[in-house]
């Protein structure tokens, strides 16, 4: 929600906590006592319930998020609820999930349609509850981030003592005739240095895979190719545009090498990267 960050619990120099009661989360509890800041209707704390909800989706316990969402939401905390969730979707969930969407739905039904703590809005947040807790847990962004960031301190690092790096990125120098050759092509600098035209961007950049194009597609693609006036494609050229990607090495083209006879064209405004 955009009024979330404002409502960010922040500390004194003693430690303590120092966050308002949001106005929609003031009034009495289940047993009839005044709120404490931060306080759930049910007497939790809301940094506990929380806590307990991302847990409960990693873990994916249905009926534990369901309970965290909807107290959330009731006790006034709704605000922080959404935020929570959108989060979970980037840190907590596969990648291509569209269970992204699902939760974006229902925050706008929640928040925009309806009140978030009433009836309807309440079903929307144990809806997205159940959402997250039933999708594919993973902490892979996560993982992958906090990987590469230590990496990258290492690298830095082995580099400032004139030492090649114990560990490197995946990708090592990214240097032409390397692994990654197909994707050093006529947009980046190295491969127009190179002189690498229209030819090698049809022949080795733009190829796909592991399904390689649909039979739609292939046809469309060559004869493209073959009405091209400036460029004589070869039958072989044709046969490799068109060639699935090897899913266990990506990164080996057929024939994988230059073309002696690149026209150096840069490739057209219509070809993409």
């Amino acid at each position: 929600m955009s009024d979330g960050d404002e409502r960010q619990a922040t500390f004194a120099a003693d430690g303590s906590l120092e966050t308002d009661t949001p106005p929609d989360a003031t009034g009495e509890n289940d047993f009839g006592e005044p709120k404490e800041p931060n306080e759930t209707d049910g007497g939790y704390s809301r940094y506990d319930v929380s806590s307990l909800l991302q847990k409960a989706v990693r873990r994916s316990d249905e009926e534990v998020a369901a309970w965290a969402a909807w107290e959330l939401a009731r006790s006034g905390y709704a605000w922080n609820l959404w935020d929570r969730l959108q989060l979970y979707v980037v840190e907590d969930l596969r990648a291509g999930d569209d269970v992204a969407l699902l939760i974006d739905r229902y925050e706008t039904l929640a928040t925009e349609r309806w009140e978030p703590a009433e009836w309807r809005g309440r079903l929307c947040a144990i809806h997205a509850a159940l959402a997250a807790a039933r999708a594919r847990s993973t902490r892979e962004a996560s993982n992958a981030d906090e990987y590469f960031r230590r990496v990258a301190d290492r690298r830095a690092a082995a580099a400032d003592r004139g030492e090649e790096p114990a560990h490197d990125f995946p990708v090592g120098d990214l240097e032409p005739g390397g692994r990654f050759d197909a994707a050093l092509d006529g947009h980046t600098g190295s491969g127009s240095r190179l002189g690498r035209g229209t030819r090698f961007f049809k022949t080795h950049g733009a190829r796909v895979g592991p399904e390689g194009e649909d039979e739609q597609s292939a046809r469309w693609q060559r004869l493209a190719m073959l009405l091209d006036d400036e460029i004589d494609y070869g039958a072989a050229e044709l046969d490799r545009a068109v060639e699935p990607v090897d899913p266990a090495q990506p990164w080996t083209d057929i024939d994988d090498v230059d073309d002696p006879d690149d026209d150096g064209r840069e490739p057209r405004s219509e070809d993409t990267d």
